[in-house]
C-alpha cells in the first residue's frame, strides 16, 4: 500500500490541512471532560451560577469549534480519497493499455476490470478511515490516557486490564479475517469472469441449450463468493458486540471503584465522570482502530493486487533512443523472423523471409492454426519476435515509437470491434480530424453508404456497444471504412471480407483498388478467390513458409497451395 499512498502526493497540502482540523478537534474533545468536571465540583456544588455559565459558554465554543474542524477534516478526506481514487484507475487503465497481447493473457479481462473497479475502490473507503481515523484514533487514546491519569490515578488498573484484553480481541479478528478477505477478491475476479463469458456467449449458450448449466455454474461462483462475505460478516458480527460489551463494563467498573471512592472521599463526582469521558475517548479510539483493521487487510490485498498491475514489466516498449525517420513509404520486410508464444513448446513462426513494396498486394493463406494472423501481430508490433527483425521503411520495429509505427497502419482485424456512439464517431476513430466528406468517401468505399443512408438518422444512427444493432457485414464495412478513412502507407485487411456476399465482396474489391493503389496491402484470406490476383502469396503451413509467388507460380511449385486450391476450386476454375 505504501507504493500507492505516493500517488497522494498532489493532496499533500490538503493532507496537512486535515491532519491540523484533525489535531485541533481532538485537543477540543479531551479538553471538554476537564471542563466538565470543574463545571460541576465547583460550579454546581457551590451553585456558582456566573461560574456555571461562563465555564458553559467556553464548553460550546469549543464543542462548536470541534464540530467544525470534524466537518471540514471529513469533507476534505472524501475529497482526497476520491480524487486519489481517480489518480490510481487512470494509472491503472493507463498501464493496461500499454500491454502487449501476452500481459492480457497474461492476467485476463475480468481480473483486470475488477482490479480497476472493485479494488480501486476497497482502497478509497480505506483511504477515507485513514486520513479521519489514523490521526484522531492515536492522538485521542494517547490524549485520553494523559488526562484520566491527570483525574485520579487509582482508576487506571481497570484500564491496565481493559486494553490488553481489547488487542487480544483485535489480533484474533485480523488473524482470522485476513485469510478470507484475500479469498473474497479472488472469488469476486471468478464470479466476474463467469458473467462476462456469459454476457459475451450467449448466442453460443442458447444455441446449444446450456442455459441451465450455465446458470449452475454461475450460482456456484455466486455461492462460493456469498459464503466467503458470511463468514466475514460473522466475524464482524461477533467481534462489535463484544467491543460494546466490554465498553460497557468498563463503564459499570469504572461507576463501581469510582462511587466507593467518592464515598471515601477521595474522589470528587466531576473528576469521576470526567474519568468515565476519557475512559470512554479511550476505548473508542480503540474502536475506531478495530475498523480501521477491519478495513485494511481487504485493502491491503486490493492494493497489491493493484501493484502487480503497475509493476508489471512491459514486454513491449519504446525505446530509449529512437531511430530517426527516413523517406521510405510502406515498406515492410521480414528477415528471418521466428516467435514463439510465451510458453509454447513450439515456434509459431519459423524463418520467415520476405519483402513488399508500395503498390503491392500481399496475401497471406494458409490452413487454420498456420499462424497467420501471428505475421500480420508482428507487423504491429503486438508481439516481439523472438529472432530476426521486422523492418519498416528501413527500421527495425524495434527502433521506432508503437504510436509512429501505428500510426503508417490501417488495420482491420479479423474480429471486428465497434465501439458505442454514432457511424460517424467510428469511422472517424481512424482518423480524429476527418472531414465528413472524407468520411463519406470511406463509407463509399466499403460499400456502407447504403445501407447508412437507408437508417432513419444516418451517419448519426447510434451504434451499441460491440456493435450489436447491426449486422456482421454491415460491422466488417464499417470496420474497412474506418482503416480508409485514415490514408495510411500500410494497409492490412485480416480476414476482413469473410461476412461479405459475393456481390458486394466483388463491389468492394473493385472499389478499393484505386483506392490502396499506392500503398502497400497485406490480406488474410481463407479463399482462393480472393488472393489469386495478388502480386505476391504467401502460403503458411505450422508456422513455415512453404511457399511464396504469384497464383500460377504457386500451383506450379507449392504442393500446399495445390491442395488449397482443389479444395475450393473446380479444374475449369482452375484452368
Amino acid at each position: 500500500m505504501a507504493n500507492l499512498f505516493r500517488l497522494l502526493k498532489p493532496y499533500t497540502a490538503s493532507i496537512a490541512l486535515i491532519v491540523m482540523l484533525l489535531f485541533v478537534q481532538v485537543i477540543a474533545d479531551l479538553y471538554l471532560p476537564t471542563l466538565m468536571a470543574d463545571l460541576v465540583d465547583i460550579g454546581i456544588v457551590n451553585n456558582d451560577i456566573q461560574y456555571i455559565i461562563r465555564i458553559g459558554g467556553y464548553m460550546l465554543l469549543i464543542a462548536a469549534g470541534g464540530t467544525v474542524c470534524a466537518i471540514m477534516a471529513t469533507y476534505l478526506s472524501s475529497k482526497t480519497a476520491v480524487g486519489f481514487g481517480k489518480i490510481v484507475r487512470e494509472r491503472l487503465f493507463s498501464k493496461v493499455e500499454s500491454f502487449s497481447l501476452h500481459e492480457f493473457d497474461k492476467f485476463g479481462t475480468a481480473t483486470l476490470i475488477t482490479r480497476t473497479t472493485n479494488d480501486v475502490t476497497q482502497i478509497q473507503q480505506v483511504s477515507v478511515l485513514i486520513l479521519s481515523m489514523m490521526v484522531t484514533a492515536p492522538l485521542t487514546g494517547i490524549g485520553g490516557i494523559v488526562m484520566a491519569l491527570q483525574q485520579d490515578r487509582s482508576l487506571a488498573w481497570v484500564l491496565v486490564f481493559v486494553i490488553p484484553v481489547l488487542f487480544i480481541i483485535i489480533a484474533g479478528t485480523l488473524f482470522k479475517g485476513l485469510p478470507l478477505f484475500k479469498l473474497m477478491q479472488e472469488k469476486l475476479d471468478k464470479l466476474n469472469l463467469v458473467l462476462r463469458e456469459n454476457l459475451t456467449g450467449i448466442r453460443v449458450i442458447r444455441a446449444f441449450n446450456r442455459i441451465d448449466k450455465e446458470r449452475v455454474r454461475f450460482d456456484k461462483a455466486n455461492s462460493d463468493l456469498m459464503d466467503n462475505a458470511i463468514k466475514i460478516n460473522l466475524i464482524m458480527a461477533v467481534l462489535m458486540p463484544v467491543m460494546m460489551l466490554i465498553m460497557n463494563l468498563t463503564t459499570v467498573a469504572l461507576i463501581w471503584f469510582g462511587a466507593l471512592r467518592i464515598d471515601e472521599g477521595t474522589m470528587q463526582i466531576g473528576s469521576l465522570l470526567a474519568f468515565i469521558q476519557y475512559a470512554t475517548q479511550i476505548l473508542f479510539s480503540l474502536l475506531m482502530l478495530v475498523m480501521l483493521f477491519i478495513m485494511i487487510p481487504r485493502a491491503h490485498v486490493s492494493a497489491v493486487r493493484i501493484n502487480e498491475v503497475l509493476q508489471t514489466d512491459l514486454d513491449i516498449r519504446d525505446p530509449e533512443k529512437l531511430k530517426a525517420e527516413n523517406s521510405l513509404k510502406g515498406f515492410v520486410e521480414f528477415k528471418d523472423v521466428s516467435f514463439r508464444y510465451p510458453g509454447a513448446d513450439q515456434p509459431a513462426l519459423r524463418n520467415i523471409n520476405f519483402s513488399a513494396k508500395p503498390g503491392e498486394l500481399t496475401a497471406i493463406i494458409g490452413g487454420t492454426g498456420s499462424a497467420k494472423s501471428t505475421l500480420i501481430n508482428l507487423i504491429l508490433r503486438f508481439y516481439d519476435v523472438e529472432s530476426g527483425c521486422v523492418l519498416v521503411n528501413g527500421a527495425d520495429v524495434r527502433e521506432i515509437s508503437q504510436k509512429t509505427l501505428r500510426e503508417k497502419i490501417g488495420f482491420v482485424p479479423q474480429q471486428t470491434v465497434l465501439f458505442s456512439g454514432t457511424i460517424t464517431e467510428n469511422i472517424k476513430y481512424g482518423k480524429e480530424d476527418a472531414s465528413f466528406e472524407e468520411i463519406r468517401h470511406a463509407a463509399d468505399v466499403a460499400q456502407a453508404s447504403g445501407f447508412i443512408l437507408n437508417m432513419k438518422d444516418g451517419f448519426d444512427h447510434t451504434i451499441a456497444q460491440g456493435g450489436t444493432n447491426i449486422s456482421g457485414g454491415q460491422k466488417q464495412r464499417l470496420s474497412i471504412a474506418r482503416a480508409l478513412v485514415r490514408k495510411p502507407e500500410i494497409y492490412i485487411f485480416d480476414d476482413s471480407f469473410s461476412a461479405l456476399d459475393f456481390k458486394t465482396h466483388a463491389k468492394l474489391r473493385a472499389a478499393l483498388k484505386p483506392e490502396i493503389a499506392r500503398a502497400t496491402v497485406f490480406i488474410i484470406a481463407q479463399s482462393v478467390s480472393t488472393v489469386r490476383d495478388a502480386d505476391r502469396i504467401i502460403v503458411l503451413d505450422e508456422g513455415k513458409m512453404v511457399g511464396i509467388g504469384t497464383h500460377k507460380e504457386l500451383l506450379k511449385t507449392c504442393r500446399v497451395y495445390r491442395e488449397i486450391v482443389a479444395s475450393q476450386l473446380s479444374e475449369e476454375e482452375l484452368r
